[in-house]
């Protein structure tokens, strides 16, 4: 008898292990049982499991609007397909985020969604809240688009040291989600993040393909434990995947973000980067997800931590000054800005939702010495390291 057991279990053990080995290879293993108490391994056919693939349904309720591909082909072939993998993920993102900040909102205010296509290829998914009580402006936007790449995207592209020859057709795959959070309250940040998917098709065949993206954060008063949360949470995402990613990509954006005419930063800075396109494909899309769900919890604690702090007219009128800053960097020297211009069919109410809805310039401004907002422009002029 001890003997029949012991079959048994080593009947078992090796139909688990045999089932575990099969699983990479879209099978599941399961025993049935006989009247001797024997085990039996059955499997599923590739054929069932193919058609249970068939069957599944992407519950697209849980995003701000249907995606921009067909529900079903996305689901088929996302395991495969970086482009559909791609646009679930920033779907995801938007929805997350855009629940968030509708959290914080204190009378209830949602984001206006507004799903586009466009005729020469591809769409979006703009969401703007407007006017509220903590947000005066927020924007978060989701596009899909080909087409081909116009002269003056290929130039830009080249100058960054892409191989992509000029004066030919270069059809291109882009995709991503960004936003720009605008509050009402000046001692509440501003937050803007980008992350995003580019597919270039050369004269070959063959193809081009890098992700980029970013967080940054835009204070009009320095708060340097909001500072030292921030960065340390994209700190951590980026961490999980590299450790020499956050110090190059933290140096990589206090040098974008700089107001060249100005000389000085547009914020306290966070992460940039671009062109990434190793060690793999999965792994830099791994690492894009990290750091797009990294945006809420370095955000919201901010928001929640200053939403109803008081001030007056002295810390409004500093707010647009910034404002003013603000826009003058998404206009002069934004590369996604520009690229979203230069594109044929481009939606500028979308590439645009950027810009605050008020701003303010004052001639010959300086902020008085030992003041809080000096003590800001300060740090804004001699970007610092926070973690």
């Amino acid at each position: 008898m001890n003997a029949l057991r012991h079959t048994i279990s080593l009947l078992s053990l090796s139909s688990f292990q045999l089932g575990r080995r099969m699983r990479s290879q879209h099978f599941r293993g399961f025993l049935l049982g006989t009247g001797l108490g024997l085990s039996t391994f059955a499997t599923v056919t590739y054929a069932q499991a193919e058609a249970a693939k068939v069957n599944r349904k992407l519950n697209t309720s849980k995003f701000m609007a249907e995606p921009i591909t067909d529900a079903n082909a996305l689901l088929e072939d996302a395991d495969e397909n970086m482009r559909h993998r791609m646009e679930l993920m920033i779907m995801e993102i938007q929805a997350e985020f855009c629940r968030a900040l509708e959290s914080e909102e204190f009378s209830g205010q949602k984001f206006k969604v507004d799903r586009w296509m466009r005729k020469e290829g591809g769409g979006g998914v703009t969401c703007v809240l407007q006017d509220g009580d903590v947000f005066e402006k927020a924007g978060v936007n989701v596009s899909v688009v080909t087409g081909s790449l116009p002269p003056a995207a290929v130039q830009q592209m080249r100058a960054r040291g892409k191989a992509l020859t000029e004066n030919v057709k270069l059809p291109f795959f882009a995709s991503g989600v960004s936003a720009v959070i605008h509050p009402r309250n000046p001692h509440v940040p501003t937050i803007h993040f980008n992350y995003r998917y580019f597919e270039v098709q050369l004269p070959d065949g063959s193809k081009q393909w890098w992700f980029g993206g970013g967080t940054d954060l835009t204070p009009y008063y320095l708060d340097e434990a909001d500072a030292r949360h921030f960065h340390k949470t994209l700190k951590a995402a980026c961490d999980e995947h590299d450790v020499s990613y956050y110090p190059k990509f933290k140096k990589w954006c206090d040098d974008y973000f700089h107001i060249k005419h100005r000389n000085e930063s547009r914020g306290i800075g966070g992460i940039f980067f671009d062109d990434i396109d190793e060690p793999s494909q999965q792994e830099a899309f791994n690492f894009v997800k990290s750091c797009a769900k990294a945006v809420t919890p370095s955000y919201l604690p901010l928001v929640q931590k200053h939403k109803n702090a008081a001030y007056g007219d002295k810390e409004r009128q500093w707010q647009l000054l910034r404002r003013g800053r603000y826009v003058e960097f998404n206009l002069i020297y934004d590369r996604g800005t520009k690229f979203g211009l230069y594109t044929p069919g481009a939606r500028y109410e979308s590439i645009l939702m950027s810009l605050p809805l008020h701003a303010r310039w004052e001639y010959m401004h300086e902020p008085q010495a030992k003041s809080k907002e000096n003590a800001l422009l300060q740090v804004l002029q001699n970007p610092k390291e926070w973690v």
